[in-house]
């Protein structure tokens, strides 16, 4: 039998402090009450008992002397707590708390008298309920001490906390690409104004973010740099291979300029796609025939299926971009046949080579970074990536069943709202 799994709850810090209080509070209550309480019950006690052994003193003096005693004393009076009585048999002195035969709690006070017990009685109920107050009170005021306190603790805990779950959201956006995020706690504005642990845990975050911003910013703006200033010259020499006579060596420049005009254009869209400020063309279209004429313009041998077509709401050509790129990594890294499959708002792109590196699939695609022994620079699957991002599509990488890379896009599908029939009006 698997133990029962506590509520998600009780792992916050606010639930943990708050037990925490309560049971320091309970703890520290519970010492005090029974501190005061056998203080008070210790003295009580105390002086009932000097007030009856007083009285015993002053009744065995008139019972020596042969005169009446009063009332409230007794040779062997009834209601005697037996243990009292043996120890007065044995000519000792003793007292004890104990009812009378009316039920009401008495000091009882005895000695000894001609081998019986002469024992006197002090009414014990005034400071019984004197106890039993003050019992109470200590109560109530414990309860009242403890909710005040867990109050006030989980108030002062549950600011901290609100100021650690605004940390991790800033964090999270970072992660996501929100480079601009910020916690800007204004504990940190004040480097002379002391700082909790929380503010320089925030400060730090704030840190880093600017410092991860500008490095970011930095390599973007030196690749964009170096992509338009390689266009001018690339244009130049691509008019100059032209020029070439026919033949293998102006073939083998004609190509690498190909090649490099390629990466250029590359470095420039991920240059944009880094600055994510891309704008998107949206427009209502039909999966299985965008598919289609994809495969159609790669000029590959890639076979089409579709499952079952859907209706999704995108930009053309950015999607078309996606499964380009997708396709022509499954020919040039894995190995035939190449299916593209279209299931509802689903499109997967699989081939039957020896799978994606085990890098891509746990952390994707990295720029300039390919281990399948072939040409390549790593930028086709993270343009994908990229541009499924910017239409809103998930893009995953997975290993196929049965061997192969298969790589999963999936698409937001369009929902149309039909018009309202004359009955619905």
């Amino acid at each position: 039998m698997r133990a029962p799994r506590l509520p998600a709850w009780t792992a916050t810090l606010t639930w943990k402090a708050a037990v925490f209080i309560a049971v320091m509070c309970c703890a520290l209550a519970a010492l005090l009450g029974v501190l005061v309480h056998v203080s008070v019950t210790g003295q009580t006690v105390n002086d009932s008992r000097e007030k009856a052994l007083a009285r015993l003193t002053d009744v065995t003096r008139l019972y020596e002397a042969g005169e009446p005693i009063p009332r409230f004393a007794g040779i062997d009076p009834p209601g005697l707590p037996g243990s009292l009585r043996a120890l007065a048999v044995r000519g000792e002195r003793g007292t004890v708390v104990a009812d009378d035969t009316g039920g009401r709690p008495t000091m009882w006070a005895a000695g000894p008298a001609d081998g019986r017990a002469l024992a006197v009685r002090v009414d014990y109920t005034q400071s019984a309920e004197t106890i039993d107050a003050l019992d109470r009170s200590i109560l109530g005021s414990s309860v009242l001490a403890i909710g005040a306190t867990l109050l006030v603790g989980v108030f002062a805990v549950t600011r901290v906390t609100r100021r650690l779950h605004l940390t991790a959201q800033v964090a999270r956006r970072i992660s996501a690409g929100d480079l601009d995020a910020r916690v800007d706690d204004p504990r940190t504005k004040d480097p002379s104004r002391p700082q909790d642990e929380v503010a320089t845990v925030s400060g730090a975050l704030d840190t880093m973010a600017s410092s991860l911003q500008s490095k970011l910013q930095s390599e973007q703006r030196f690749t964009a740099d170096v992509a338009h200033e390689l266009r001018t010259p690339l244009t130049g020499l691509s008019a100059a291979a032209e020029l070439l006579p026919e033949g293998r060596p102006s073939e083998l420049v004609r190509d690498r300029v190909r090649a490099m005009r390629g990466l250029t254009e590359d470095l420039l869209e991920i240059s944009r796609l880094d600055a994510r400020n891309e704008t998107v063309d949206l427009a209502v279209h039909e999966l299985g025939p965008l598919a289609e004429r994809v495969v159609r313009a790669s000029g590959t041998e890639t076979e089409v299926r579709v499952v079952r077509d859907a209706t999704v709401e995108t930009d053309r050509r950015r999607l078309e971009r996606v499964l380009g790129n997708l396709v022509a990594n499954a020919h040039k890294h894995g190995a035939p046949p190449v299916v593209v499959t279209v299931d509802g708002p689903v499109v997967s792109v699989r081939d039957h080579g020896p799978g994606y590196p085990g890098y891509l699939l746990e952390s994707g695609p990295q720029r300039f970074r390919t281990e399948s022994g072939g040409k390549g620079h790593g930028l086709g699957l993270t343009i994908a990536v990229g541009q499924a991002e910017v239409i809103g599509a998930e893009l995953v990488f997975a290993e196929g069943a049965g061997g192969g890379a298969e790589a999963l896009l999936r698409l937001p599908e369009y929902v149309a709202f039909s018009d309202p029939t004359p009955a619905d009006r």
